[in-house]
């Protein structure tokens, strides 16, 4: 699987090579600023991009910008945002075509490397790999949303779960309840939000990123 990655500071960008080289990943490029991440994507078109939001030469979210316009030339190309901010605002616009290939991991809520292995293979594949952190931000800046607020506590977390990128098993596990359950909880959300009920679990979860962006 082919990468570029963003990364200003070195020794993170070069630990990260090394980490992903370990797990069969290609780092075709590996870059420090916004253009350069343009211009790799361009000229690489990797199957997955892994970017920090903040990056030279103004330290804001050159980064997360630069991912949108790479995206917007090459629909549907998988990014997953490594950061230690939360940009609700460039999120949102990130999430907003609901094509999927989207995750949004927040560095300090990473101490896994299975974990991190496994969300940039679902975000490669067309998932979601949302940190709960991120999911939580975004849930809050729209609880006033009139269909958000008919869900029940239960079905609010299961929503969060869904978010993550959780298959029915996973919010079971996490829930410690039956799969029938959850399944069961996941109908009337869909009920709820006025979402078709699909039996893929990543076009359910970015219909419901879809319903959150709106």
């Amino acid at each position: 699987m082919r990468l570029v990655l963003a990364e200003d500071l070195f020794l993170l960008r070069q630990g990260l090579i090394q980490l992903l080289d370990a797990h069969g990943f290609e780092t075709v490029a590996a870059v420090d600023n916004g253009p350069d991440l343009l211009a790799a994507a361009a000229e690489h078109r990797p199957d997955v991009m892994i970017v920090d939001v903040r990056l030279p030469p103004g330290f804001t979210n050159e980064g997360l910008r630069a991912a949108l316009q790479a995206r917007r030339e090459n629909p549907g190309l998988p990014i997953l945002v490594l950061s230690q901010h939360v940009e609700q605002l460039y999120a949102r616009e990130l999430l907003a075509d609901g094509t999927g290939g989207i995750g949004y991991l927040l560095k300090d809520s990473v101490f896994d490397t299975g974990q991190f292995v496994d969300a940039i293979r679902r975000v490669a594949a067309g998932g979601t790999a949302m940190d709960p952190a991120v999911v939580a931000q975004l849930m809050t800046s729209h609880a006033r949303d009139e269909p958000l607020r008919t869900l029940t506590a239960r079905e609010r977390g299961v929503l969060e779960l869904m978010v993550e990128g959780c298959s029915n098993a996973a919010i079971a596990q996490r829930l410690h309840v039956t799969e029938g359950a959850a399944a069961k909880h996941i109908s009337s959300i869909f009920a709820k939000l006025g979402l078709a009920a699909d039996g893929d679990s990543n076009r359910r979860v970015m219909a419901v990123l879809t319903y959150l962006n709106a």
